[in-house]
Parts: C-alpha cells; structure tokens; sequence
C-alpha cells in the first residue's frame, strides 16, 4: 500500500481518493475507518451497502464472529470487529457493556440494577441489554452515575 499526500493551499474541501484494483476487504477495512472519522459507518443490508450516520446507532452486538448494527428500524452487518468498532467509537458515545456489546450512551432509556452487579439497560428502541458486571462500573462512570 502507498499513501499519498498533496497539500494544496487552493483546496476548499479534505477529499480522500483511494485508487485500487478491486474492492478488497483491506480497501472496505479503510474506508470504513474513514467513514467512522465522518460520524458514519458502513453497514451491509439485503445485499447492499449502506452509509449510517452514527447518531442512528443504538447497539453493536457481535454474535458467531459477525458484528452487527442495530438502529430504530434496520440491522446491518458490519466488516468490522467489535474491538475494532469499540477503539474507533468510544469518544463518540459508545461503551462497552458486555464481552458482545457496544451501547450508545444517547440512546439510554433506563437503568436497573440486577443481581451480583449486574445492569439492565433498556434502550431507545425499547431492546434489554444486560450490562455485566465486569463493565457495568465503567458504564456509571461514564453516565455520571456512580
């Protein structure tokens, strides 16, 4: 991979060009990261690919090595891995909650404790998310609700 860069003092706009052979999974990897840095991920749905804004996105959820993207009204697979999302996302919200799950903080509805340090999350969408104990202190922290 080469990486080029021009600084032109006439650019109006920061427009990223990526010239390649074909569309392979490294090339989807970069342009997912890309897209993340724009308040967007990528998500494959029916087949086809679709550009979500970030402010959509209630949960993540990895299930059988495959993450998923879930919004009010969709679930898109991502190409990315959970570890990956969770690196690029924290600053915009999300948290992990679980070994499978990122939640994103806006779109909390409730908060309830379970037993053994548990949390139950209930979602804008209406969906139960358990917070294990293992991250549901980091989970307060981050709401300011210790």
């Amino acid at each position: 991979m080469k990486i080029e860069i021009l600084v032109d003092e006439r650019a109006e706009d920061l427009t990223v060009k990526v010239t390649c052979r074909q569309l392979t999974e490294e090339v989807e990897r970069i342009l997912s990261a890309l897209r993340m840095a724009n308040g967007q991920l990528t998500g494959k749905k029916d087949g086809e690919l679709h550009l979500i804004d970030l402010e959509k996105v209630i949960y993540i959820e990895s299930v059988d090595r495959r993450t998923f993207l879930y919004t009010e009204d969709a679930v898109y697979e991502s190409e990315l891995r959970l570890y990956e999302l969770e690196q690029q996302l924290e600053e915009a919200g999300f948290c992990r909650v679980s070994k499978s799950c990122l939640i994103h903080l806006q779109k909390i509805r409730s908060l309830r404790a379970e037993i053994n340090r548990k949390l139950r999350v209930t979602m804008a969408n209406g969906e139960q998310i358990i917070a294990s104990r293992m991250y549901a202190d980091e989970l307060k922290k981050r709401l300011g609700v210790e």
